[in-house]
């Protein structure tokens, strides 16, 4: 009877598993069935439910009494309507790699076809020439003090083309791709987070962007050579006092109407508006604005549209009306300020794309929101990880405490292996990222980018300060962490607050673009003929049943066998191959959280944020693993990348399995959560946290000039000038790795008293004659301590004068 049992459940696990169409599944559990029932006294009552359910399915009258026609008409009065602005913003953009990792059976083939980025000629130029110059240009100090970049800056900024990276060639600009704009942002934000932003803003979100996608032919000829020179600057104007990250609720309205404009009446919209926090708005001479288009007298043609919805448009910033307020203080001293106006008048030709566009606004900025959040703040926080790793790890190695590096502390070591491992998976993820921009704009894919990316950012500076302690809360120009400390709020908040971001858009969109049946099944419940909808949605339905159990017969044999017979992509290395085979197993426990979730809250989790939140952290760390992997395997898989690589995956997926427990803790329904959390995990705990031994592995390793070091310092500017907030940590730690055995042998003779004169120059004199230094060592020595001594300083200030001094 057991055996007979097992069968059968076998049967139906490979039915489900190997996805066999519905007649051919169907006749084999039917079979196993029937063989069941007839072998085994009493499992009628396992074979008839069977049976039932393969007629329920096969048989189109019956199923559409018995189950398209109930699920229809339950789901059709419980799913809330979907505005127009909604289903823009949700067919807006592309997927990629991560509606992969949602469907519950990734396909390695897709993924061993990804290349990672590289620079071409012209890029890499720009990086090693233009991209130098200017961060040789900056001081930071000099930027806090004087709360703006020099001059210079600016100028230089204009015309060697740094606000037209994106935009094509024959206007002017450098046409860069997604990965070198990335490396050029973190260049700069390396060495100053205000000269990063302003160069970001042209070429993210913004004017530009607009325009190139959607602008009219006489738009681009007007602006585009402009922005590509920094003749013109762009700001815009999306976010205001009430419409924050719910930027698609924006109150600032246009109306069509008739006016004057250069001496002749025309057709065109008085714009009310009033936007705060818009970035580069008290130098910009061009604005672009968001705003919601009413046409109430049917003007634009059309008589039955009065609510067009979110639009954009385009207008100098000297234009009559346009009011550009004193400037806001954001923390960092980028340009910042609000902008407003009341019935400002401008020609219908001036929204972004013409007439034809109107209303189209919401979906250009989703499309457009990409640059932001996929390359630009990530890119300012893979350059806060970056040169964390090397400023924290070499100070930590230089500042000794009880005769020892305070590197070599574990409770020390605790926080500097989770700023490599940090540092480490925010290149990865760049990486990955900005190749999936070269394809498309994936609006899912660039939110996890930004939310994660920017967290990950504030846990490392945040433990850099911790290691740093004193030294890095006292501001003056030998602090080589506050500017990136103070900037971090910035990159939490804008372009989607992070908590927004989390909550509702990576599943709430992830759901709806990845899920390859979801977004269908819900415009054919939007269907005004309940007829037609109920015909369009039965296939969905049925196909939708069919990855449901697909998904957990995956689930089921990937626990079960710890999915250690699953694929993986054919270029991946022993090492990096079971961590990808442990992603089918969560992809199979996602797709099914997932599913189980929508079947049971339907519409109402997306208001379950708590729950939604989680799943979107599943998807996340699937893909940032994904990320971290394929660096590796790209990467020349020296030990020390394999040690940063293992901490940062097993970090990665650890927060997975913690996300898909909560998920399974908290799920309403009583006993669901116990029994989806057996299936993912019937034997306990996939995933354990990096033991000590990596921990001390990596805090040793960030101190050292070990092969990630130098690799992550290439994506940087490092600073040689001893002066200078930077380069005074690195030029005395690579002086150390000079003088080090001999320091340290000098040091413990003195410690154990070996030597009388306890004065350093008698010491080192005594030292040398006593063969415990080299003589050749004596000025080295004498001149690293006074470096030491003088990395260790924090600046102070005359309180009247304001200037610095040791």
């Amino acid at each position: 009877m057991i055996l007979a049992l097992i069968v059968y459940v076998v049967v139906v696990l490979a039915v489900l598993y190997r996805g066999t169409g519905l007649a051919a599944g169907s006749v084999a559990i039917a079979a196993a069935s029937l063989a069941l029932a007839l072998f085994t006294p009493g499992m009628w009552l396992v074979a008839l439910p069977t049976l039932a359910i393969i007629v329920a399915l096969n048989v189109p009258a019956v199923r559409r009494r018995v189950l398209s026609g109930p699920a229809y008409r339950l789901l059709r009065g419980s799913m809330p309507s979907l505005s127009s602005t909604e289903r823009e913003a949700l067919d807006a953009g592309t997927t990629w790699w991560e509606k992969e990792l949602f469907s519950g059976a990734p396909d390695w083939r897709t993924f061993d076809g990804i290349d990672l980025p590289a620079l071409r000629d012209e890029e890499r130029a720009f990086l090693d020439n233009e991209v130098e110059e200017l961060c040789g240009l900056i001081n930071d100090w000099d930027v806090q003090e004087r709360q703006d970049l020099s001059p210079e800056t600016w100028q230089f900024l204009r015309e060697k083309g740094f606000f037209g990276l994106i935009i094509p060639r024959e206007f002017g600009g450098r046409d860069f791709s997604p990965y070198a704009q990335s490396r050029i942002m973190s260049k700069i934000a390396s060495r100053s987070i205000t000269a990063a932003v302003t160069a970001m803003v042209p070429n993210s979100l913004g004017p530009g962007e607009l325009l190139v996608k959607y602008g009219t032919e006489e738009q681009r000829q007007r602006w585009l050579p402009g922005l590509a020179d920094g003749t013109e600057l762009p700001c815009f104007g999306l976010t205001g006092p009430e419409a924050g990250s719910d930027a698609g609720a924006v109150p600032d309205e246009g109306i069509v109407c008739r006016g004057m404009h250069e001496g002749e009446e025309v057709l065109g919209l008085s714009l009310t508006f009033s936007k705060r926090w818009i970035t580069l708005a008290p130098v910009a001479t061009v604005v672009g604005l968001a705003f919601q288009l009413r046409d109430p007298d049917g003007l634009l043609g059309n008589p039955d549209i009065v609510d067009y919805g979110i639009t954009c448009a385009l207008l100098p910033a000297d234009h009559p009306g346009v009011e550009i307020g004193k400037r806001h203080d954001p923390g960092s001293p980028f340009m910042n300020g609000p902008i407003q106006g009341e019935n400002v008048f401008i020609p219908v030709d001036w929204i972004i794309g013409g007439p034809e566009m109107a209303g189209k606004g919401w979906r250009m900025l989703i499309e457009c929101l990409g640059a932001g959040r996929g390359v630009s703040l990530p890119a300012l926080a893979t350059a806060g990880g970056e040169m964390c790793y090397l400023t924290v790890g070499a100070f930590a190695r230089i500042r000794r405490q009880f005769n020892l590096e305070v590197g070599k502390f574990e409770g020390v070591q605790e926080v500097t292996a989770q700023i490599a491992a940090g540092a480490y998976t925010l290149e990865a993820m760049r990486q990955l990222v900005t190749r999936g921009l070269q394809d498309g704009a994936p609006s899912v894919m660039t939110a996890m980018a930004k939310y994660h990316a920017t967290e990950r950012m504030r846990d490392i500076v945040n433990h850099g300060m911790d290691v740093v302690s004193g030294r890095a809360i006292q501001l003056g120009p030998r602090n080589f962490l506050a500017a990136v400390y103070r900037a971090l709020p910035v990159a939490i908040t804008v372009e989607g607050a992070n908590i927004l971001t989390r909550s509702l858009m990576i599943f709430g969109q992830g759901a709806l673009r990845c899920h390859p049946y979801l977004f269908e099944e819900m415009l054919a419940l939007q269907e005004e003929d309940e007829d037609a909808g109920l015909k369009r949605f039965e296939p969905l339905l049925l196909a939708h049943l069919g990855h449901v159990g697909r998904n957990l017969a995956r689930l089921v044999w990937l626990s079960l066998t710890g999915a250690a017979f699953s694929t993986a992509p054919v270029g991946s290395s022993d090492f990096t191959r079971p961590w990808y085979r442990r992603i089918n197993r969560f992809s199979a426990a996602l797709a099914s959280c997932a599913d189980i979730a929508l079947g049971i809250l339907g519409g109402d989790l997306k208001r379950r944020e708590l729950l939604s939140a989680r799943l979107g952290d599943v998807h996340s760390e699937l893909f940032i693993a994904c990320s971290i992997l394929k660096f590796y395997d790209a990467g020349a898989r020296t030990a020390a990348d394999r040690a940063h690589a293992h901490f940062a995956v097993q970090q990665s997926l650890l927060g997975a399995q913690q996300a898909l427990l909560a998920f399974c803790a908290n799920l309403p329904l009583p006993g669901l959560g116990s029994v989806l959390r057996t299936l993912c995990f019937p034997f306990g705990r996939a995933v354990r946290a990096p033991n000590d031994d990596q921990v001390r592995e990596l805090g040793d390793l960030i101190m050292e000039p070990n092969p990630v070091r130098i690799a992550l310092a290439d994506y940087v500017y490092v600073s040689r000038d001893p002066e200078d907030a930077v380069g005074r940590v690195e030029t005395t730690y690579e002086m150390l790795l000079e003088v080090e055995n001999a320091w340290l042998a000098f040091e413990r003779a003195r410690r154990k008293g070996e030597l009388e004169d306890m004065s350093l120059e008698g010491g080192l004199a005594e030292a040398a004659r006593k063969g415990v230094i080299e003589e050749s060592d004596v000025d080295r020595i004498r001149e690293y301590n006074r470096r030491r001594y003088d990395c260790l300083l924090t600046d102070r200030f005359d309180e009247l004068v304001g200037t610095a001094s040791v």
